[in-house]
C-alpha cells in the first residue's frame, strides 16, 4: 500500500504535467526507431591491404544502404596499437555484431577477428550469417561451414541474396 506522501507526489506531478506545455508529443524526446534491418560487415582488417578491407565494404555500402544500416567497424580509427584500443576494437565490434540483424561476411581467407565474430553471432546470439568466399567449398573450414548460414561465391550474389530475403515488403 502507497504512503499518502507518494500519492501527493504522484497527484501534484501529474496536475503539473498536464498544464504543461512540454507534455505535448513535440516537446517529448523519443529516441529515432529505424524498422530498416542493421547489417555488420564482417571481414578481414588486420592483416590485410587496407584498400582490400575498405573495398568490399564500400561496394556493400553502395549497393545495399538504400535498404539497411550497415554497421562497418572501419568506420572508427584505431590507429595505436596499446592495450587499451584492442579492448576498444573488440568491445566495440562485438556491440556492433549484437545489435545486428545479421552479417556479411568476406571469408577471403582465414581471419581470426572473422571467426570469433561468426562464432558469437551464430551460437551465442542466433544471427543469420551471409558469407561469400572464393574458397571452394571442399576447402572452407568446418567451423565456418557449420556457422554461417549460407556462404556464396561472391560479394554480388551474398548482396542479391540479401536483398531477396531481408527487404520487409508491404504487400497492399
Amino acid at each position: 500500500m502507497r504512503s499518502n506522501c507518494c500519492r501527493w507526489w504522484t497527484s501534484a506531478h501529474l496536475s503539473w504535467s498536464r498544464s504543461s506545455p512540454l507534455r505535448t508529443r513535440s516537446h517529448m524526446s523519443q529516441p529515432v526507431v529505424s524498422s530498416r534491418k542493421k547489417i555488420y560487415l564482417s571481414g578481414p582488417i588486420m592483416d590485410e591491404h587496407l584498400q582490400a578491407a575498405r573495398t568490399w565494404r564500400e561496394r556493400a555500402q553502395e549497393r545495399l544502404s538504400d535498404a539497411f544500416v550497415l554497421l562497418d567497424p572501419m568506420r572508427r580509427d584505431f590507429q595505436d596499437r596499446e592495450f587499451d584500443s584492442a579492448n576498444e576494437i573488440v568491445e566495440f565490434d562485438l556491440q556492433d555484431v549484437r545489435d545486428a540483424d545479421l552479417l556479411l561476411v568476406n571469408y577471403n581467407r582465414a581471419s581470426i577477428g572473422t571467426s570469433m565474430e561468426v562464432f558469437y553471432a551464430a551460437h551465442d546470439l542466433g544471427k543469420f550469417i551471409v558469407a561469400f568466399s572464393p574458397i571452394p567449398f571442399k576447402e572452407c573450414s568446418p567451423w565456418m561451414v557449420r556457422f554461417c548460414t549460407k556462404i556464396l561465391p561472391a560479394l554480388d550474389d551474398a548482396i542479391v541474396y540479401i536483398r531477396e530475403h531481408f527487404i520487409q515488403r508491404h504487400i497492399a
